[in-house]
């Protein structure tokens, strides 16, 4: 929702803006274009290099994991008892569930239990970078197919349509999949999407003016 909603306002505030600065509709739909692949780019990269980063931490944490379980197992495996006994076990019953976890995998009991990783939600750089870029193309194309099918004459006001009922729709999806009141979450994505094209489109208007 984040990535199509970064998509919607960059691609449309551009769009808009260099419409305002009296263009052409082909070089309105270059300059959208060219908006549209830099910013999925932009995301794709700084996702991954995010990613990567935070898999890099998880990775030294597994290491280092490792190498206490090597050299200390017995104080490894009172550390994981103790775990289990803080989140309401007997005794007795941690020690066992601790000791059975170890001898099936011990990296693994400690690598969920201690440190909260878990397998199927370790860090993935590329997976979130293309899910990154996705999105976001995902979005940028809503204004861009606004300014492309639009009429000369009703152009900005198409675009300037479409994308907020596009935010709209974007809010309140995601309120709706996040649990929380739609109304507020939609008002926020819509206000702030209008005020980024507002500003956009003056700065091109003066932009055009001066130019």
């Amino acid at each position: 929702m984040l990535g199509a909603n970064d998509g919607i306002v960059s691609t449309a505030s551009l769009v808009l803006g260099v419409a305002a600065a009296g263009a052409s509709r082909s070089a309105i739909l270059t300059a959208g274009i060219s908006g549209w692949v830099a910013g999925a780019m932009s995301m794709a990269a700084g996702e991954y290099v995010s990613v990567s980063s935070q898999r890099d931490a998880e990775n030294a944490d597994l290491r280092l994991e490792e190498r206490e379980l090597r050299d200390n197992p017995t104080g490894e495996l009172h550390e994981l008892a103790g775990i289990y006994e803080q989140r309401g076990l007997e005794p007795p019953l941690a020690a066992e569930v601790a000791e059975a976890l170890t001898e099936r995998d011990a990296l693994g009991a400690h690598a969920r239990d201690e440190l909260g990783l878990d397998e199927t939600r370790l860090a993935r750089p590329f997976q979130a970078a293309w899910a990154s870029a996705a999105s976001f193309s995902v979005g940028a194309i809503v204004p861009l197919l606004a300014v492309a099918l639009a009429p000369s004459s009703a152009r900005k006001i198409v675009a300037v349509a479409i994308t907020l009922a596009a935010l709209w729709v974007l809010g309140f999806l995601g309120a709706w999949l996040g649990g929380a009141p739609p109304k507020p979450a939609t008002i926020r994505v819509v206000v702030w999407g209008a005020v980024a094209m507002a500003v956009t489109y003056g700065i091109g208007a003066l932009v055009g003016g001066v130019t």
